[in-house]
């Protein structure tokens, strides 16, 4: 049925491929007439698009010339002319799309096209890529060819100054990495001066390896946080109790869920262990909560797959990439909670001051666009949540590349001893061989087996990533052997040595499935690049962390039926299929999850740019005036409203409102209960706001110019900052705590929603108060500094943890004489001497 409705409607891919086709063919006929133009007149083309796009012209009616002069320019200075296959995969990105480009097929190259035209708007075009490696190889190499045409070239890495930083940012292209634009984003919504901003408003973006960054890494949020002191002892009491626990009598694990709880005979246990009479009293829910992540740092959380221990700190293993994830923590306790099994020493929690996903960072571009050699398996995400599709681009030449079934074995040891055998043979003829493993600790136990192999070796895992390059580099040299994690040089090309082609090329050998197969398709893509022969085979083990999750016991029960000993493997595709929609299952949850997460964020988005939009414009604006008697007079209808909700206007409580005005807004005797009688409540609110005004005027009076300008600014920066981050705080222990709702059966997504508005609702309301209160009662002498709420707080990606200053009070001036009984002028409305007296 599929079949036939293709042949009368065509597929999505191969329409969108066609047109990509005519429109390659169009910018080849402009080949011929922009090679007659010299190095000058190729120059002057920038200058010339620029005015045309000032005039109006639209950026598609220029694409096939700019694109043309681009090749020609590519040509001249880096010595390749970008094949048609790379013009294709520059017209999917300038539409907003995604090209699935081949290992070896030039995206690097094909994002040239679409930077540069996208970059004659003036408005910065980010090139973003997986490491800092990549991004100051690229800007250095691409950088050559944008400065040939006349645009300014920017890199934007970690440790730069934020002068450093703007530089990059005002340039026409700007290469980084997706952690560095997700910082620099929250960092610049946490400045006190618009002039410490980095970035510009978020324009066009191309991200490389789009998957690794858009999926992968979707799960785990950009957060700048500080610490919340909390004793590191019951870390440790917990960590020894569940260290006595057996596992099935006194708690379960749940492999496929990896779901950790305590049985009733482990609950028994605990109440006799910590000596209390009830673990689910209210008053231990603290005491389960470390017993719960100590049981996962036990079970789930294993050593030299999930993290490393390095210089005695617990350093997280990215499971997509195999590299060491430096200065992320896990949130919630649990890297406490696994640093107490390690005995190493305990680190603070930390409070979250900022944070943002991938997901939301990226949807604020007004266009996106990525490349990566695997996306389609992932096609319904990028479509559902970044509104991109995936157009897979032919391969220059067509792929020779022998990809052969999976080879299933009974049992771990035959598996490996069969790998190493085949790699043996390979390297006794001189093939090299790329062997791919799924945990630092399987690259280090074939590395053990191939030294007793007495087969010489490169190891590429997360332990000694910084020789990365130079392992890569020479992986496709005769007799090379490279045992990598699936970080596996990605974003760089295995090319072949001389002679390597005639023993069969590249040889890949998995040494274990993955749960995604785009991790899988990268490790095969490895071999087989521009038309190379090469192979691929995976080898698989009946105790395999995926097979184990799925099904794999009624296959080693038909091996032990069949009497086939552990150096006897089943081929077969069916295994294969099997395998696929195992994966197929494990990505599906994966997209749930992530889904979920942006179902969460989204929520405090609409937040964030509420609280980002008003900082944007205190920083910006040159008179708050206006913005702060807007909060006043929502104040003052509060008030009024809350004191005359009676429907007898005698029970209305006046001196309620005149007192709240004399300790909040007013002077005593400003207004008195006897204005107040006798007006409805819209006419109460008229008089006070009058008389707010006529105080105004004279707190202006009173200051020189600019002065109260400046003040106005320091309060609503102070406030704002302030009571964002303790929102941020709460909505962070609202949501690690929401799921709980679903036994109520309650939705607890739309609690979460309802509570999130609610606690939102309430904190604009205390902004409103605290400014309110503060312009309107604090004294001024001096001039002020705009002071942070959160001084030397640092962005950590994934749950770090920084210090914190503790948080300033508003700015308080002393008056020159005050008297012991007067109002304090910080505008709490005690008296001097019970105050700051």
């Amino acid at each position: 049925m599929i079949g036939t409705l293709k042949k009368i409607f065509g597929d999505g891919n191969s329409r969108q491929l066609k047109s990509l086709e005519k429109i390659t063919e169009k910018v080849n006929e402009l080949e011929t007439d922009i090679a007659k133009l010299s190095d000058d007149g190729l120059r002057k083309k920038t200058d010339e698009f620029k005015e045309r796009y000032e005039n109006g012209e639209k950026l598609d009616d220029m694409m096939l010339e700019a694109f043309a002069v681009v090749r020609e320019a590519s040509k001249r200075v880096l010595g390749m002319r970008p094949f048609d296959v790379q013009v294709m995969g520059a017209v999917a990105l300038h539409e907003g799309n995604i090209a699935e480009m081949k290992t070896g097929e030039g995206k690097t190259l094909a994002s040239t096209m679409p930077a540069y035209l996208n970059a004659i708007t003036g408005k910065g075009v980010h090139i973003i890529t997986v490491n800092d490696y990549l991004a100051s190889r690229d800007s250095t190499e691409m950088g050559e060819l944008f400065q040939f045409l006349g645009l300014t070239v920017g890199l934007n890495l970690n440790g730069m100054s934020k002068d450093e930083k703007r530089e990059a940012y005002l340039a026409d292209i700007t290469y980084g990495t997706n952690n560095e634009f997700g910082f620099d984003y929250l960092r610049d919504n946490m400045v006190l001066y618009k002039e410490q901003m980095v970035q510009r408003p978020l324009h066009y973006a191309i991200i490389d390896e789009v998957d690794s960054i858009l999926i992968d890494e979707a799960r785990t949020p950009l957060i700048i946080s500080g610490t919340a002191s909390k004793s590191a002892d019951l870390y440790q009491s917990a960590n020894a109790f569940v260290r006595l626990l057996r596992q099935d009598d006194e708690f379960t694990f749940d492999e496929k869920t990896k779901n950790v709880q305590l049985t009733e005979e482990g609950i028994n246990k605990a109440e006799k262990y910590f000596k209390i009479e009830n673990l689910f009293d209210l008053a231990n829910v603290s005491l389960i909560h470390h017993i719960n992540q100590a049981l996962k740092a036990h079970t789930t959380m294993q050593r030299d797959t999930d993290y490393v221990v390095e210089e005695d700190e617990v350093v997280i293993v990215d499971q997509f990439t195999g590299r060491l994830m430096k200065g992320r923590r896990y949130s919630d306790g649990l890297h406490q909670a696994i640093e107490a099994k390690e005995g190493l020493r305990i680190q603070n929690e930390s409070m979250t001051l900022a944070s943002i996903t991938f997901q939301n960072l990226f949807r604020m571009y007004e266009k996106l666009s990525g490349m990566t050699g695997t996306a389609k398996t992932e096609e319904e995400e990028f479509l559902n949540i970044y509104n991109m599709r995936v157009i897979s681009i032919p391969t220059n030449k067509p792929i020779v590349r022998d990809d052969r079934p999976d080879l299933v074995y009974k049992t771990m040891d035959g598996k490996f001893k069969a790998v190493v055998e085949d790699i043996k043979e390979r390297y006794q003829k001189g093939q090299p061989v790329l062997v791919g493993t799924v945990a630092v600790e399987t690259s280090e136990i074939i590395s053990r087996y191939l030294n007793k192999a007495k087969v010489p070796h490169n190891v590429l895992n997360a332990k000694n990533h910084f020789r990365e390059a130079e392992i890569i580099e020479n992986a496709g040299q005769k007799g090379a052997v490279t045992i990598a994690t699936n970080m596996a040089g990605r974003g760089t090309d295995i090319k072949l040595g001389d002679g390597v082609r005639d023993l069969g090329g590249l040889a890949v050998l998995g040494t274990e499935r993955h749960e995604s197969r785009r991790i899988d398709n990268q490790l095969r893509g490895r071999s087989g690049r521009q038309g190379d022969p090469g192979m691929s085979q995976f080898y698989l083990a009946t105790d395999d962390e995926l097979m184990r999750r799925f099904a794999s016991d009624n296959m080693r029960n038909m091996m032990e039926r069949l009497g086939m000993d552990d150096s006897q493997p089943i081929e077969s595709k069916m295994i294969s299929r099997a395998v696929e929609s195992a994966q197929k299952r494990v990505e599906g949850n994966n997209f749930d999850a992530r889904k979920t997460i942006l179902s969460y964020d989204d929520v405090l988005r609409q937040q964030r740019e509420v609280i980002y939009q008003q900082r944007y414009d205190v920083l910006t604006s040159e008179n708050l005036r206006e913005i702060i008697e807007q909060m006043i007079e929502r104040v003052v209808q509060q008030t009024v409203q809350a004191h005359t909700t009676e429907e007898l206007d005698e029970d209305w409580d006046l001196e309620a409102i005149v007192e709240y005005c004399r300790a909040n807004l007013l002077q005593e005797g400003d207004v008195k209960v006897e204005d107040l009688k006798g007006k409805d409540p819209e006419e109460m609110v008229e008089l006070i706001l009058q008389k707010v005004k006529q105080r105004y005027d004279e707190k202006e009076a009173e200051m020189e110019e600019g002065q109260m300008r400046e003040f106005e600014k320091v309060i609503l920066l102070r406030t704002v900052d302030q009571k964002w981050m303790d929102h941020i705080d709460q909505m962070d222990q609202l949501r690690q705590g929401i799921h709980l709702r679903a036994y109520g059966q309650n939705d607890p997504l739309r609690e979460y929603q309802f509570e999130g508005f609610s606690m939102f609702e309430k904190m604009v309301q205390t902004i409103d108060e605290e400014v309110a209160k503060y312009v309107m009662k604090a004294q001024i002498r001096n001039n002020l500094q705009r002071q942070e709420v959160a001084q030397g707080a640092k962005a950590v990606s994934g749950s770090g943890e920084e210090s914190k200053e503790s948080k300033k009070k508003t700015p308080y001036v002393k008056k020159d004489t005050i008297g012991r009984n007067d109002p304090c002028p910080c505008g709490s409305g005690k008296k001097y001497k019970n105050c700051h007296g």
